[in-house]
C-alpha cells in the first residue's frame, strides 16, 4: 500500500475519524509516532515559531520542506502544511508538490486564508489545487478554508468547498468551524471527507465522529502547550519545587533523534 492510499484509507471509517497530531520537529514526530499514533501532519505555527519567523507568511519554506522528507521517512503516513503554498503560482506548488510526493510524504495541507486577512481569489486557489493533484496526484491534498476565521466570510464556505472538492481536493478543512448543525449538513453534503480543527473545551472527537467529522487536527495546540509546560517546568526549577513527573529521561529524547532520522 503506497503512503497515499494508507493515509486515504484513514479518512474512510465511519464513526471512527483519524486524530491527527501536528508536530513541529523531527523529536516532537519521533515521540509521537512511538506514542502509537496512526499518522502524523506538521503545524505552520510550530516550524515558523520554532525557527524564528512568523506564521502564514511564507518566509518558513525551506525549513518545512526539509522536515516533511525527513519525516517522511517515519513508518506512518505523514502530512506537511505548506501554508497557501509559500507565495508561489500555482506551477512552483504544483513542483513542491511533487517534491515532497518524490520524498515520501503522502499529504499536504493548503489553505486560502492570507496574512492581510482576506481570502485568495477563488479562482486561483481552484487551480493551484488542480495544478497541485495533476502534478501530483498520488498526494492527499487537504484544502482548507479560513472562511470561519474571517469575519464577515462564513456564507462563502459552502461555495468554496464545493470548487476545491470539484478541483480534485481530497479532503476539505474548514478550521474555527464549531457548529453542529453546520458540521452535519457539510458532512452529508460533500463526498471529500471533511476535516475539523480540535477546539480545546469545545466539541470533543467522539462528537465530531457522530456528526460524521473524518479528521480532527490538533494544529498548533502540541506546540503551544509543550512551550507552555516547558516554561512551567523552568519555574518550578526556579522556585525550588520538584516536578517533572512524566518528562522522559535523557536516553529516551536521545533516541527520537536516530528513530527514522538517518
Amino acid at each position: 500500500m503506497t503512503p497515499y492510499d494508507a493515509f486515504r484509507a484513514l479518512h474512510h471509517r465511519p464513526g471512527t475519524p483519524l486524530v491527527l497530531p501536528n508536530a513541529w520537529d523531527h523529536a516532537s514526530a519521533a515521540a509521537l509516532a512511538e506514542a502509537g499514533f496512526e499518522a502524523i501532519g506538521t503545524t505552520s505555527l510550530g516550524v515558523a515559531s520554532a525557527a524564528g519567523k512568523p506564521d502564514a507568511t511564507g518566509t518558513a519554506r525551506e525549513e518545512t520542506l526539509h522536515l516533511g522528507r525527513r519525516l517522511a521517512r517515519l513508518p506512518l503516513p505523514v502530512t506537511v502544511d505548506i501554508e497557501g503554498g509559500f507565495g508561489a503560482d500555482p506551477a512552483g506548488v504544483a513542483e513542491l508538490a511533487a517534491d515532497l510526493v518524490r520524498a515520501g510524504v503522502a499529504g499536504l495541507n493548503i489553505e486560502d486564508g492570507r496574512p492581510d486577512g482576506t481570502l485568495a481569489p477563488l479562482a486561483f486557489q481552484r487551480e493551484l489545487i488542480s495544478a497541485v493533484k495533476e502534478a501530483a496526484p498520488a498526494l492527499f491534498v487537504n484544502a482548507r478554508t479560513d472562511t470561519y476565521w474571517l469575519p464577515g466570510r462564513v456564507d462563502e464556505t459552502a461555495r468554496r468547498l464545493s470548487a476545491y472538492q470539484e478541483a480534485g481536493a481530497d479532503g476539505l478543512f474548514v478550521p474555527g468551524l464549531q457548529d453542529e448543525s453546520v458540521i452535519a449538513a457539510l458532512t452529508a453534503e460533500y463526498e471529500a471527507p471533511l476535516n475539523i480543527l480540535y477546539a480545546p473545551g469545545r466539541l470533543t472527537v467522539a462528537r465530531l465522529a457522530a456528526l460524521g467529522v473524518a479528521r480532527v487536527s490538533t494544529g498548533s495546540l502540541l506546540f503551544r502547550a509543550a512551550v507552555q509546560h516547558a516554561v512551567d517546568v523552568a519555574g518550578t526549577v526556579a522556585r525550588g519545587e520538584v516536578d517533572a513527573v512524566g518528562v522522559p529521561e535523557y536516553a529516551v529524547a536521545d533516541g527520537w533523534a536516530d528513530a527514522y532520522g538517518k
